[in-house]
């Protein structure tokens, strides 16, 4: 029996060639995709509007405003203002500038500088051709914002805003992605990892499959994107990065708990490899199916930047439970003990002390099972309390970037001295025959400043209404495109408002009768907050039956998976109500609609993973041991290794902080605040005293008896 292992008779050009070809393989995989992060920005889109269901008004009117006005433009906005009128000089400044604006290469039209009524402002409107996305923008507002610094008196302060400023401003947060988000990510498991492990290689060897995952998703992703098989957007990027380093870090603690116990109770390497792959791969699928299921669900949402997320995370937790099942077991089969020094594994040798923490816990819970989970649940229910607080009904995108952004600083200075809404106007797509009626019926809105007709006869591009009854715009006639023409109207509140957005519903009320569209940035940004609110109310519920299901089927029990969905909801809704609070008082009080839906799916699917890995070895112990000592038995075995999964993935997605857009921040401060409240109080003490309490019945309608 030459070349055969003593125990499994497997040869050893198998033991060798098996693990050495998927090593050199997913290196392979590092290699191809890790380059791959430099191109991923070429294909991201930050354009709001681009995500909206084509059969929303707003994208109907964005539709009409290619053949209207061109495709591919966004207008910018400079803006100059002093707390002096200004002088002849500085407006004669402002009108050069106007000129030079003009001269630049991607910039399509620029109107006349317009000063303000009190003499202390003066702003150009420039429209801009922003083929090719943010990224090719944003050279010409940095361009045009070092022309304004270098054109304008010391006394007189300015700012390139507008659509365009803004868009600059977003694809700017998002920069650090590619590189700050990934750094402060990685090092924040690797310094959990050894504070966990206590050993100077099995940290690296964890966090090499985590990244090789990585590299492996983004160069699947991109190859997708490129081909235009879906659209990625900046926070869907940064949310992949994020989800693939914690859940495949996690997937390889539960791997490694399991191999370290294994190599206490074989022989040798191999068979320890064997007995740890078969005992990981079911609650590894399972966990990864249940996260999957909730991300699937976002595909029936109508906003595409929603449904983007589903593929996209998929492919990632598809990749990171690969690679914790194929990539780790071959390392650590290579490594074998050495992979745990400076900790000595032998054989037959005890895994853990019983006066450790986890068994003093167990104690506790067994003394007073009751007690702890009605503790427990006025905890929780007190927290989700917070609810009352939540206001997550859209939030200016002004206030999308967190901290300094000159766009936000212009719009400001817009609202002192202009219309809040110049620049940035409204748009109404009315019939030709009645477009002089949709006007007045506009110009009757309090909010509305004033109304102007895109025309091909005036070298501005528009008319004001009414015309001037002299001069050469008296004879102005609209554009007709398709029996249809374009009022352009300006709002006394800014665009990015909810006030704005409010003004185009009574604008949409008044002229429902008139069959006209209503469209422009403040009606993308409500028609958007509209959808992502449906979307809420489908799939939460949907995810729910979904995983509830899952669980029936793994763990053959009605009561338990009840039980766990339970309580993850709970654990939800306690980590938004707290996190509501906390936005209050540290004065962000609103929320976008989409950041509890996706709180909401990331929460109850990575929460329900740690039910999960507790209950299937729950399970295991109750068999081995029954049903009382068996849900202690799980507790204690699964204690270390979950805490320290729910930590990884705790500090992986409050690594999103350091990305200065509000969105990320909120879903970081809910998502890692969640994690932590689930794997310390909800799982390791509600669940286990609910589980006791409810005693065999939590295992109906099978018997699981010992």
């Amino acid at each position: 029996m030459a070349g055969k292992s003593q125990s499994g008779r497997v040869p050893v050009w198998l033991r060798v060639l098996l693990p050495s070809l998927l090593i050199v393989g997913w290196l392979a995989v590092a290699g191809v995709g890790g380059p791959t992060f430099g191109k991923l920005s070429g294909v991201i889109v930050n354009d709001q509007a681009s995500f909206l269901p084509t059969s929303s008004e707003s994208a109907q009117v964005q539709d009409a405003l290619d053949d209207f006005l061109g495709e591919d433009e966004i207008p910018a906005v400079l803006i100059a203002a002093s707390d002096e009128e200004l002088s002849e000089d500085a407006l004669a400044a402002f009108d050069a500038l106007a000129s030079d604006v003009e001269a630049l290469d991607r910039v399509q039209e620029v109107s006349p500088a317009i000063p303000s009524d009190d003499g202390r402002a003066v702003q150009i409107v420039a429209v801009l051709d922003s083929e090719g996305g943010s990224t090719e923008t944003n050279p010409v507002i940095d361009e045009l914002r070092e022309m304004l610094q270098d054109a304008l008196p010391a006394d007189v302060n300015g700012a390139v805003t507008g659509p365009a400023g803004f868009t600059a401003d977003i694809a700017q947060a998002f920069s650090g992605i590619d590189g700050l988000l990934l750094i402060v990510a990685i090092m924040a498991v690797l310094v959990i990892l050894i504070i966990v492990y206590r050993s100077p290689l099995l940290p690296l060897i964890v966090l090499s499959t985590s990244v090789s995952a990585l590299c492996g998703s983004v160069f699947v992703v991109y190859q997708l994107a490129a081909a235009e098989v879906f659209e990625i957007s900046g926070q869907t990027q940064g949310i992949l990065f994020i989800l693939v380093i914690g859940a495949a870090t996690d997937y390889s603690l539960l791997y490694t708990a399991r191999y370290r116990e294994a190599l206490r109770e074989r022989d040798t390497r191999w068979q320890a490899t064997v007995a740890a792959w078969k005992r990981t791969w079911e609650p590894v699928v399972a966990s990864g199916g249940t996260v999957i299921a909730g991300l699937i669900c976002l595909l029936l949402s109508e906003l595409a930047s929603n449904r983007q997320l589903g593929p996209v995370a998929t492919i990632g937790i598809l990749v990171s439970m690969l690679a914790a099942l194929t990539m780790l077991p071959a390392l650590l089969l290579v490594f074998g003990r050495v992979a745990f020094w400076p900790m000595k594994l032998s054989h037959g040798s005890e895994e853990r002390a019983k006066s450790g923490v986890w068994q003093r816990i167990a104690e506790l819970v067994e003394r007073r099972p009751r007690l702890i989970w009605i503790v427990s649940l006025l905890l929780l229910v007190g927290g989700a309390a917070g609810l009352m607080q939540l206001q997550a009904n859209g939030v200016a995108s002004s206030e999308f970037v967190v901290g300094q952004s000159e766009a936000r600083d212009g719009q400001e200075m817009i609202g002192e001295h202009f219309p809040a809404g110049s620049g940035t106007p409204t748009y109404i797509v009315a019939d030709e025959t009645s477009w002089q009626d949709v006007a007045e019926e506009a110009l009757d809105n309090g909010e509305v400043e004033s109304v102007a007709i895109t025309s091909d006869d005036s070298a501005a591009g528009t008319v004001p209404y009414p015309a001037p009854e002299q001069g050469p715009l008296a004879a102005a006639e609209p554009t007709v495109i398709e029996s249809t023409v374009l009022l352009q109207v300006t709002l006394t509140e800014p665009a990015d408002s909810i006030a704005a957005q409010d003004t185009v519903v009574e604008l949409r009320d008044a002229l429902a009768d008139d069959d006209v569209l209503v469209g422009g940035e403040s009606a993308v940004a409500l028609d958007t907050n509209l959808a992502s609110e449906r979307d809420r109310a489908l799939i939460i519920p949907i995810v729910l039956v979904v995983i509830a299901l899952i669980l029936m089927v793994l763990l053959r029990s009605v009561w338990a998976a009840v039980m766990l969905t339970v309580t993850t909801v709970v654990s939800f809704a306690t980590a938004l109500g707290v996190a509501a609070v906390a936005f209050r008082i540290i004065g962000i009080p609103d929320m976008d609609p989409s950041v509890p839906l996706y709180a909401f799916v990331f929460l109850v699917a990575l929460g329900v993973d740690y039910n999960i890995f507790l209950m299937t070895r729950v399970r295991e112990e109750v068999v081995r041991l029954g049903n009382r000592k068996g849900i202690l038995e799980g507790l204690i075995t699964t204690g270390g290794v979950i805490t320290s999964a729910g930590v990884v993935l705790a500090a992986t997605f409050a690594a999103l902080g350091v990305i200065p857009v509000l969105f990320l921040v909120q879903l970081a401060i809910i998502v890692a605040f969640g994690v932590l409240l689930d794997t310390t109080l909800v799982r390791s003490l509600f669940v286990p005293a609910l589980a006791l309490e409810l005693g065999p019945r939590l295992w109906w309608p099978t018997r699981v008896q010992r």
